[in-house]
């Protein structure tokens, strides 16, 4: 379908625009931990507090937020998200210490549960052609965390206050966008029961896909959260480094992600971004330098791009036919594995700098185990083939897959 055939454009860049500085306020925390962690006297783990209580809650937040979308409907809870967003990324700006601030980073994932859990939803019930709209919503979130970096450590120079006030200020803005532009799907929906989401977890090929993506997404968020601290470097440096991996991670999906999909699928794509994800670990762990660590950082963005390019799409092939549901019970997942990862980094690195990536380096190596051992049912669910698996029939893929 021609991108011209989309009727409801408008509300689409709209949705996807609000996607973009949501993204962006969770990448520009990354160039001033280090900062935070000075000037409030805080040791690594206290700091890392600020990325899991921000992921904890809005995992937590998932479920409650499809649920609400079948009382309330899909635009009134995506608006409250993006208002509570910025409400509380404001208020953090005034935090004194590092209580107040995890709690209100925790307020602050709660309105991005609420955004996240609709946006999807909504843009691929407003678009014609699902591939595009998924595209564009990954694309707007690898800028988020290509431009997030930038404006941290450009801001954080004068002070770590400021990007979290200028970034409430965005959201604020995005508020007016979304009440203004956004457009509720024509077609009503049934309320979504607790029961249905935990039916997506009785599909083994969804199941799969979870489990290799719970371990892809504790690994990402420990490069995220601990890759700041573990630089050692100061905050525009620090800023530029991350603007690299956010680059990286906006070619992953920009440039390669979906044409490699289209050559090889996107359960195999999935396969190379996991593995070659695996090999930067290695190469943090072992790097003998700042050159060669940022390198290996802005590589690690190239592959996790990769993987978020087609993650999304599968979980929505592989999850069911109700959108709403699949979007809920894989976020939970997603989100909930990720939770752990920056606190447990942070504890880890006070017996050895390296000693995170190489716990990151196991946990993502039995995701690879995983997705050796089950990669053939998500592919038969998207009706693809892995090369290490003959060819099933028809009715064997369906068997698999379901």
């Amino acid at each position: 379908m021609a991108r011209r055939d989309e009727p409801n454009r408008r509300a689409i860049y709209a949705t996807t625009l609000v996607a973009f500085l949501a993204i962006a306020g969770i990448a520009v925390v990354d160039p001033i931990l280090p900062a935070i962690g000075e000037a409030i006297g805080v040791t690594a783990w206290q700091v890392e507090l600020l990325f899991t209580a921000y992921i904890a809650v809005m995992a937590i937040g998932m479920i409650p937020a499809v649920l609400a979308t079948g009382r309330f409907g899909y635009k009134p809870v995506l608006v409250a998200g993006v208002g509570v967003v910025g409400v509380a990324a404001i208020l953090a700006s005034f935090s004194r210490n590092i209580t107040q601030l995890s709690v209100l980073r925790g307020v602050w994932g709660l309105g991005n549960a609420l955004f996240f859990a609709t946006a999807m939803v909504v843009l691929v019930a407003l678009a014609n052609d699902r591939e595009w709209v998924v595209g564009l919503f990954e694309t707007a979130l690898g800028l988020g965390f290509a431009v997030g970096p930038l404006l941290g450590g450009l801001l954080g120079e004068v002070s770590w206050r400021l990007p979290f006030f200028v970034c409430g200020m965005f959201m604020l803005v995005a508020l007016a966008v979304a009440a203004g532009a956004l457009r509720e799907p024509t077609h009503k929906q049934p309320p979504v029961r607790v029961r249905e989401i935990g039916r997506a977890y009785r599909r083994p090929a969804f199941v799969a896909l979870c489990a290799v993506t719970a371990a892809y997404n504790f690994v990402f968020f420990v490069i995220l959260g601990y890759t700041p601290l573990f630089l050692g470097i100061d905050v525009i440096p620090l800023g530029l480094a991350f603007t690299g991996w956010g680059l990286g991670l906006a070619a992953g999906i920009l440039v390669v992600g979906h044409r490699l999909a289209h050559r090889i699928g996107a359960v195999q794509t999935i396969g190379v971004a996991i593995v070659g994800l695996l090999v930067c670990l290695v190469l943090l762990a072992t790097s003998a330098g700042l050159a060669e660590s940022v390198v290996v950082l802005v590589a690690s963005g190239l592959c996790m791009g990769l993987a978020n390019a087609n993650l999304t799409d599968l979980a929505l092939a592989l999850g069911g036919g109700d959108r709403r549901v699949a979007t809920g019970a894989f976020n939970l997942v997603r989100w909930g594995a990720a939770a752990p990862a920056p606190i447990i980094a942070g504890k880890l690195a006070e017996h050895s700098l390296a000693l995170p990536y190489w716990v990151a380096t196991g946990v993502l190596g039995a995701g690879v185990v995983v997705y050796l051992a089950f990669g053939h049912m998500m592919a038969a669910g998207h009706n693809e083939r892995v090369i290490w698996r003959a060819r099933r029939t028809p009715e064997e893929a369906i068997g698999e897959a379901y």
